[in-house]
Order: C-alpha cells, then sequence, then structure tokens
C-alpha cells in the first residue's frame, strides 16, 4: 500500500474498536504514526496498539473520557508531548443513548452524557488540537446519516447530537481554512460494528432499506477517511461525506 502518510502523526478519538480502530490500521499501513484514546476498552486498545506498531510506526494509547473537557484537553496535551504534533484529528469517540420523549423512563443523564461525548468531546479534541496543527492539517468528524434523517421513533436525541457536527465541520471550515487545515464530516450509514452488529434481526429490516442490501465495513469508513486525510482532498473543506450504501438516497 502507498505510503500517503509517511511520517505523519494521526489522533483518532474512541480508536480501540470498530470503526476507530480500521481507521488506526488504515493510518499505519500507509505510514502513519498513530495515537488513539479509550475509555472502557483497555485490552483491546492495547491489543491493537501491538497490532499496528507491526507495520513499523509508532503507536500509542491514552485513557480519557470524551465527556470530561479536562481529560480530553490532556489528551491532546500527551499525544503532542509525544509526537510534537498533531498532523490528523479524527474525532470518532461517540455513543448511542434512545429514548423517545414521552418515555417516562428516559435516561436523562444518559442523554446528558450522550451529548458531552458526541459534541462537547469533538469540540473540545479539535478547539485543544489546532493550536499545535500545522498548515496542511487535516480534521475529519464521523457524524451519522441520523444527523440528516432519523428512521426510527427513540433517536432524536443521538440525532441532535449528530447534526450538531454538520454546523461545526461548516464554521470550523471558515475559521480555520486561511490556515490551510481542512474540517469535513463523514456520514456513515448502518455499519457492522459491536454497537450496532449485522446479524441482529433489526438489521435485517435496516437491510431491506439499503440499495446495496447490507451493513458497510469499519474498513470502509476508513478508505472514506484516508481519502479525505490525504492531498488528493486538499481541495475539499466543511464538506459532508455520507458512506451508507445508498441509505439516503
Amino acid at each position: 500500500m502507498e505510503k500517503r502518510f509517511q511520517d505523519k502523526v494521526a489522533l483518532i478519538t474512541g480508536g480501540s474498536r470498530g470503526i476507530g480502530a480500521a481507521i488506526a490500521k488504515r493510518f499505519a499501513k500507509e505510514g502513519c504514526h498513530v495515537a488513539i484514546s479509550f475509555c472502557g476498552s483497555k485490552d483491546k486498545a492495547f491489543s491493537l496498539i501491538k497490532s499496528i506498531e507491526k507495520e513499523g510506526i509508532q503507536a500509542i494509547a491514552l485513557h480519557a473520557d470524551q465527556a470530561d473537557s479536562s481529560q480530553v484537553q490532556a489528551l491532546v496535551q500527551k499525544v503532542v508531548e509525544h509526537f510534537g504534533r498533531i498532523d490528523i484529528l479524527v474525532n470518532n469517540a461517540g455513543v448511542y443513548v434512545g429514548g423517545a420523549i414521552d418515555d417516562i423512563h428516559l435516561d436523562i443523564d444518559g442523554i446528558v452524557r450522550q451529548m458531552a461525548i458526541n459534541v462537547g468531546g469533538v469540540f473540545t479534541a479539535t478547539r485543544a488540537t489546532v493550536p499545535f496543527m500545522k498548515e496542511g492539517g487535516r480534521i475529519i468528524i464521523i457524524g451519522s446519516i441520523n444527523g440528516e434523517r432519523m428512521t426510527a421513533s427513540g433517536g432524536a436525541d443521538y440525532a441532535a447530537s449528530k447534526a450538531a457536527l454538520v454546523g461545526y465541520t461548516h464554521g470550523w471550515a471558515r475559521d480555520l481554512g486561511a490556515k490551510n487545515i481542512t474540517v469535513n464530516l463523514i456520514q456513515p450509514g448502518p455499519i457492522d460494528t459491536d454497537m450496532n452488529p449485522e446479524n441482529t434481526e433489526y438489521a435485517e429490516m435496516i437491510k431491506k432499506n439499503v440499495p446495496l442490501g447490507r451493513y458497510g465495513k469499519p474498513e470502509e469508513i476508513a478508505s472514506a477517511v484516508a481519502f479525505l486525510a490525504s492531498q488528493e482532498a486538499s481541495y475539499i473543506t466543511g464538506a459532508t461525506l455520507t458512506v451508507d450504501g445508498g441509505f439516503l438516497a
């Protein structure tokens, strides 16, 4: 594989499993040094680090709760202290907490934490990283097609958290354009991960609404991230790339 990111440094939040792990592996294969954050998957995080170090690159895993702004700021500082800079930031960490607005058992604390991670964590990580990012830097945010369309009841709060990322993408592209730092959003559709496995009864209903007839793979999101992080995407900023097998078509 072409080493498009030779000696660059990428920070992937929530990088211990699923989409985040696939992104970390893809960057490593293309020569990029990698830092990942994790919260509840320590064993998976360090197992991933060992595997990608075989690519001959440097890799570190750091604990950080994305809902805690002080921990996120410390995460960025530790990455900079270790590598000296951050060339690519991938805001990937996210959670899903569902519940209809009229549900008397709605997990309010969970909803608040969801917003803190899905929105606050992205804001804090980006704001903390920008001072250490040189011209030509890349900021890539992993959102969701639910930020554009919620197709089931009980997902309004999650959808709102992902819709907020669209506004940040547009605004930050304006803020950082003069520094030649691009900011783009990827909206995955149904992707086969621990959070949303393809082998459930509910998943069968989803696949009926996907023109390609299947769930996506984490590696397919990683390919989209690699493109937006590459020189080939140097004139793309403030954009939304939907990777959903045609679900929103």
